[in-house]
Protein backbone atom coordinates (compact mmCIF):
# COMPACT_ATOMS: atom_id res chain seq x y z
CA UNK A 1 0.00 0.00 0.00
CA UNK A 2 2.91 2.34 0.70
CA UNK A 3 4.28 1.57 -2.77
CA UNK A 4 0.86 2.32 -4.26
CA UNK A 5 0.70 5.62 -2.38
CA UNK A 6 4.16 6.61 -3.65
CA UNK A 7 3.17 5.75 -7.23
CA UNK A 8 -0.10 7.72 -6.95
CA UNK A 9 1.92 10.70 -5.70
CA UNK A 10 4.24 10.29 -8.71
CA UNK A 11 1.17 10.32 -10.96
CA UNK A 12 0.07 13.55 -9.29
CA UNK A 13 3.49 15.09 -9.97
CA UNK A 14 3.22 14.15 -13.66
CA UNK A 15 -0.27 15.68 -13.80
CA UNK A 16 0.86 18.92 -12.14
CA UNK A 17 3.95 19.23 -14.34
CA UNK A 18 1.92 18.25 -17.40
CA UNK A 19 -0.73 20.89 -16.66
CA UNK A 20 1.90 23.50 -17.53
CA UNK A 21 2.16 22.05 -21.06
CA UNK A 22 -1.10 20.18 -21.79
CA UNK A 23 -4.82 20.67 -21.32
CA UNK A 24 -6.63 18.60 -18.70
CA UNK A 25 -8.38 16.77 -21.55
CA UNK A 26 -5.04 15.62 -22.94
CA UNK A 27 -3.92 14.47 -19.50
CA UNK A 28 -7.15 12.55 -18.83
CA UNK A 29 -6.90 10.92 -22.26
CA UNK A 30 -3.29 9.89 -21.55
CA UNK A 31 -4.35 8.46 -18.18
CA UNK A 32 -7.01 6.31 -19.81
CA UNK A 33 -5.18 5.42 -23.02
CA UNK A 34 -1.92 4.25 -21.42
CA UNK A 35 -3.77 2.23 -18.78
CA UNK A 36 -6.02 0.71 -21.48
CA UNK A 37 -2.96 -0.37 -23.48
CA UNK A 38 -1.36 -1.92 -20.41
CA UNK A 39 -4.53 -3.70 -19.25
CA UNK A 40 -5.39 -4.67 -22.83
CA UNK A 41 -1.98 -6.31 -23.21
CA UNK A 42 -2.63 -8.24 -20.00
CA UNK A 43 -6.05 -9.35 -21.26
CA UNK A 44 -4.66 -10.48 -24.62
CA UNK A 45 -1.62 -12.22 -23.14
CA UNK A 46 -3.66 -14.28 -20.68
CA UNK A 47 -6.75 -14.49 -22.93
CA UNK A 48 -9.04 -13.06 -20.26
CA UNK A 49 -12.73 -12.70 -21.24
CA UNK A 50 -14.10 -9.16 -21.42
CA UNK A 51 -17.74 -10.17 -21.83
CA UNK A 52 -19.88 -9.26 -18.82
CA UNK A 53 -23.55 -9.23 -17.85
CA UNK A 54 -22.98 -6.34 -15.44
CA UNK A 55 -22.51 -3.61 -18.04
CA UNK A 56 -24.85 -1.18 -16.23
CA UNK A 57 -22.70 -1.28 -13.10
CA UNK A 58 -19.56 -0.88 -15.20
CA UNK A 59 -21.09 2.11 -16.99
CA UNK A 60 -22.10 3.83 -13.75
CA UNK A 61 -18.76 3.11 -12.13
CA UNK A 62 -16.80 4.28 -15.18
CA UNK A 63 -18.81 7.46 -15.66
CA UNK A 64 -18.55 8.51 -12.01
CA UNK A 65 -14.85 7.62 -11.93
CA UNK A 66 -14.25 9.63 -15.11
CA UNK A 67 -15.99 12.74 -13.74
CA UNK A 68 -14.05 12.42 -10.48
CA UNK A 69 -10.79 12.02 -12.40
CA UNK A 70 -11.44 15.15 -14.48
CA UNK A 71 -12.19 17.23 -11.37
CA UNK A 72 -9.12 15.79 -9.60
CA UNK A 73 -6.76 16.58 -12.48
CA UNK A 74 -8.09 20.13 -12.72
CA UNK A 75 -7.62 20.58 -8.96
CA UNK A 76 -4.03 19.30 -9.07
CA UNK A 77 -3.16 21.95 -11.64
CA UNK A 78 -4.73 24.77 -9.59
CA UNK A 79 -3.87 24.17 -5.92
CA UNK A 80 -1.01 22.66 -3.86
CA UNK A 81 -0.59 18.96 -4.61
CA UNK A 82 -1.02 17.79 -1.00
CA UNK A 83 -4.23 19.82 -0.68
CA UNK A 84 -5.70 18.35 -3.88
CA UNK A 85 -4.85 14.81 -2.76
CA UNK A 86 -6.37 15.34 0.69
CA UNK A 87 -9.61 16.72 -0.75
CA UNK A 88 -9.84 13.78 -3.15
CA UNK A 89 -9.34 11.41 -0.22
CA UNK A 90 -12.48 12.72 1.50
CA UNK A 91 -14.33 10.03 -0.49
CA UNK A 92 -14.55 7.62 2.52
CA UNK A 93 -16.53 10.31 4.35
CA UNK A 94 -19.06 10.64 1.53
CA UNK A 95 -19.14 6.86 1.04
CA UNK A 96 -20.13 6.43 4.68
CA UNK A 97 -23.04 8.85 4.12
CA UNK A 98 -24.10 6.98 0.96
CA UNK A 99 -24.13 3.66 2.82
CA UNK A 100 -26.34 5.11 5.55
CA UNK A 101 -28.75 7.36 3.64
CA UNK A 102 -28.88 5.63 0.25
CA UNK A 103 -28.44 1.94 1.06
CA UNK A 104 -30.04 2.31 4.50
CA UNK A 105 -27.27 0.35 6.21
CA UNK A 106 -27.25 0.54 10.03
CA UNK A 107 -24.81 3.05 11.48
CA UNK A 108 -23.48 3.75 14.94
CA UNK A 109 -23.64 7.33 16.24
CA UNK A 110 -19.84 7.37 16.27
CA UNK A 111 -19.89 7.16 12.47
CA UNK A 112 -21.58 10.55 12.19
CA UNK A 113 -19.02 12.00 14.61
CA UNK A 114 -16.22 10.63 12.41
CA UNK A 115 -17.77 12.16 9.28
CA UNK A 116 -18.26 15.49 11.06
CA UNK A 117 -14.63 15.39 12.21
CA UNK A 118 -13.49 14.83 8.63
CA UNK A 119 -15.43 17.83 7.36
CA UNK A 120 -14.06 20.02 10.14
CA UNK A 121 -10.64 19.02 8.83
CA UNK A 122 -11.64 20.10 5.32
CA UNK A 123 -12.57 23.57 6.60
CA UNK A 124 -9.32 23.83 8.56
CA UNK A 125 -7.33 22.77 5.49
CA UNK A 126 -8.97 25.13 3.01
CA UNK A 127 -9.14 28.27 5.11
CA UNK A 128 -5.40 28.94 5.64
CA UNK A 129 -4.15 27.19 2.51
CA UNK A 130 -5.98 28.64 -0.49
CA UNK A 131 -5.84 32.17 -1.85
CA UNK A 132 -8.99 33.70 -3.28
CA UNK A 133 -8.08 32.71 -6.84
CA UNK A 134 -7.50 29.08 -5.77
CA UNK A 135 -10.93 28.37 -4.33
CA UNK A 136 -12.22 26.93 -7.61
CA UNK A 137 -9.46 24.32 -7.42
CA UNK A 138 -10.47 23.56 -3.83
CA UNK A 139 -14.09 23.09 -4.84
CA UNK A 140 -13.08 20.80 -7.71
CA UNK A 141 -10.91 18.76 -5.35
CA UNK A 142 -13.87 18.31 -3.02
CA UNK A 143 -16.15 17.45 -5.96
CA UNK A 144 -13.68 14.73 -6.96
CA UNK A 145 -14.06 13.25 -3.48
CA UNK A 146 -17.87 13.37 -3.63
CA UNK A 147 -18.15 11.74 -7.07
CA UNK A 148 -15.42 9.24 -6.22
CA UNK A 149 -17.59 7.90 -3.40
CA UNK A 150 -20.21 6.92 -6.01
CA UNK A 151 -17.50 5.14 -7.97
CA UNK A 152 -16.42 3.38 -4.74
CA UNK A 153 -19.96 2.16 -4.20
CA UNK A 154 -20.21 0.69 -7.69
CA UNK A 155 -16.77 -0.94 -7.42
CA UNK A 156 -18.04 -2.62 -4.27
CA UNK A 157 -21.16 -3.80 -6.08
CA UNK A 158 -19.10 -5.14 -8.96
CA UNK A 159 -16.96 -7.05 -6.47
CA UNK A 160 -20.06 -8.50 -4.83
CA UNK A 161 -21.29 -9.54 -8.29
CA UNK A 162 -18.06 -11.49 -8.84
CA UNK A 163 -16.44 -9.16 -11.38
CA UNK A 164 -12.61 -9.42 -11.39
CA UNK A 165 -10.65 -6.26 -10.63
CA UNK A 166 -8.79 -6.27 -13.94
CA UNK A 167 -12.05 -6.12 -15.91
CA UNK A 168 -13.31 -3.20 -13.82
CA UNK A 169 -10.02 -1.35 -14.30
CA UNK A 170 -9.96 -2.07 -18.05
CA UNK A 171 -13.47 -0.73 -18.69
CA UNK A 172 -12.85 2.36 -16.55
CA UNK A 173 -9.60 3.09 -18.40
CA UNK A 174 -11.28 2.58 -21.78
CA UNK A 175 -14.19 4.83 -20.79
CA UNK A 176 -11.76 7.54 -19.65
CA UNK A 177 -9.86 7.44 -22.94
CA UNK A 178 -13.02 7.51 -25.07
CA UNK A 179 -14.72 10.07 -22.82
CA UNK A 180 -11.79 12.46 -23.27
CA UNK A 181 -11.95 12.33 -27.09
CA UNK A 182 -14.67 15.02 -27.54
CA UNK A 183 -12.74 17.18 -25.09
CA UNK A 184 -9.61 16.70 -27.18
CA UNK A 185 -11.47 17.57 -30.41
CA UNK A 186 -12.80 20.77 -28.84
CA UNK A 187 -9.30 21.89 -27.86
CA UNK A 188 -7.63 21.51 -31.26
CA UNK A 189 -4.86 22.04 -32.24
CA UNK A 190 -3.04 19.67 -29.88
CA UNK A 191 -0.08 20.90 -27.94
CA UNK A 192 3.31 19.99 -29.35
CA UNK A 193 4.74 16.94 -27.58
CA UNK A 194 8.48 16.92 -26.95
CA UNK A 195 10.53 14.29 -25.10
CA UNK A 196 9.60 15.78 -21.72
CA UNK A 197 5.93 15.85 -22.71
CA UNK A 198 5.92 12.20 -23.79
CA UNK A 199 7.56 11.24 -20.49
CA UNK A 200 4.88 13.09 -18.52
CA UNK A 201 1.95 11.70 -20.54
CA UNK A 202 3.23 8.13 -20.28
CA UNK A 203 4.00 8.69 -16.60
CA UNK A 204 0.43 9.77 -15.86
CA UNK A 205 -0.93 6.47 -17.19
CA UNK A 206 1.91 4.13 -16.19
CA UNK A 207 2.24 5.37 -12.61
CA UNK A 208 -1.54 5.23 -12.18
CA UNK A 209 -1.79 1.68 -13.55
CA UNK A 210 1.17 0.44 -11.48
CA UNK A 211 -0.27 2.06 -8.35
CA UNK A 212 -3.62 0.38 -8.97
CA UNK A 213 -1.96 -3.04 -9.22
CA UNK A 214 -0.11 -2.46 -5.94
CA UNK A 215 -3.27 -1.26 -4.26
CA UNK A 216 -5.29 -4.25 -5.45
CA UNK A 217 -2.63 -6.61 -4.05
CA UNK A 218 -2.62 -4.68 -0.76
CA UNK A 219 -6.38 -4.93 -0.25
CA UNK A 220 -6.31 -8.65 -1.10
CA UNK A 221 -3.42 -9.59 1.19
CA UNK A 222 -3.48 -7.08 4.03
CA UNK A 223 -5.89 -6.12 6.77
CA UNK A 224 -8.54 -3.88 5.30
CA UNK A 225 -8.45 -1.12 7.92
CA UNK A 226 -4.64 -0.99 8.04
CA UNK A 227 -4.50 -0.85 4.25
CA UNK A 228 -7.09 1.94 4.11
CA UNK A 229 -5.12 3.91 6.71
CA UNK A 230 -1.84 3.50 4.82
CA UNK A 231 -3.54 4.84 1.68
CA UNK A 232 -3.30 8.30 3.25
CA UNK A 233 0.51 8.16 3.01
CA UNK A 234 -0.15 9.53 -0.49
CA UNK A 235 -0.69 12.88 1.26
CA UNK A 236 2.75 12.69 2.88
CA UNK A 237 4.52 11.77 -0.37
CA UNK A 238 2.65 14.52 -2.21
CA UNK A 239 3.63 17.05 0.44
CA UNK A 240 7.31 16.18 0.01
CA UNK A 241 7.06 16.43 -3.79
CA UNK A 242 5.17 19.71 -3.53
CA UNK A 243 7.82 21.18 -1.24
CA UNK A 244 10.77 20.01 -3.38
CA UNK A 245 9.36 20.86 -6.80
CA UNK A 246 7.09 23.87 -6.23
CA UNK A 247 8.09 25.16 -2.77
CA UNK A 248 4.54 24.38 -1.55
CA UNK A 249 5.16 24.66 2.18
CA UNK A 250 1.89 24.17 4.08
CA UNK A 251 1.18 26.04 7.29
CA UNK A 252 0.83 24.35 10.66
CA UNK A 253 -2.92 24.94 10.55
CA UNK A 254 -3.13 23.28 7.12
CA UNK A 255 -1.20 20.25 8.38
CA UNK A 256 -3.53 20.03 11.36
CA UNK A 257 -6.47 20.08 8.94
CA UNK A 258 -4.90 17.25 6.92
CA UNK A 259 -4.45 15.16 10.08
CA UNK A 260 -8.08 15.76 11.05
CA UNK A 261 -9.30 14.72 7.57
CA UNK A 262 -7.17 11.56 7.73
CA UNK A 263 -8.44 10.75 11.24
CA UNK A 264 -12.06 11.26 10.13
CA UNK A 265 -11.58 9.16 7.00
CA UNK A 266 -9.93 6.25 8.81
CA UNK A 267 -12.56 6.35 11.58
CA UNK A 268 -15.41 6.44 9.04
CA UNK A 269 -13.83 3.45 7.27
CA UNK A 270 -13.60 1.53 10.55
CA UNK A 271 -17.16 2.35 11.60
CA UNK A 272 -18.83 1.68 8.24
CA UNK A 273 -20.48 -1.70 8.06
CA UNK A 274 -19.12 -2.46 4.61
CA UNK A 275 -15.37 -2.82 4.00
CA UNK A 276 -13.72 -0.16 1.83
CA UNK A 277 -12.45 -0.79 -1.67
CA UNK A 278 -9.46 0.57 -3.49
CA UNK A 279 -9.91 4.30 -4.35
CA UNK A 280 -11.79 4.30 -7.62
CA UNK A 281 -10.68 7.67 -9.09
CA UNK A 282 -7.16 6.19 -9.58
CA UNK A 283 -8.13 2.97 -11.29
Amino acid sequence: MVAASFLFACMGVCVKLGSEQFSSGELVFARGAVATLLMGSYVLALRRPLATSHWRLHLTRSFSGFVSLVAYFYAIGMIPLATAVTLNYTSPLFLALLLVFWLREPARPALFLAVALGFVGVVLLLQPTLAREQWLGGVLGLVSGVISSIAYLNVRRLGEAGEPEWRTVFYFSLFSAVGALPWLAASLPFHRVDARGWALLIGVGAFGAAAQLCMTAAYKRGKTLATAGLAYTTVAFSSVFGLLLWDEALTGAAWFGILVVVAGGVAATALSRSPPVAPAEHD
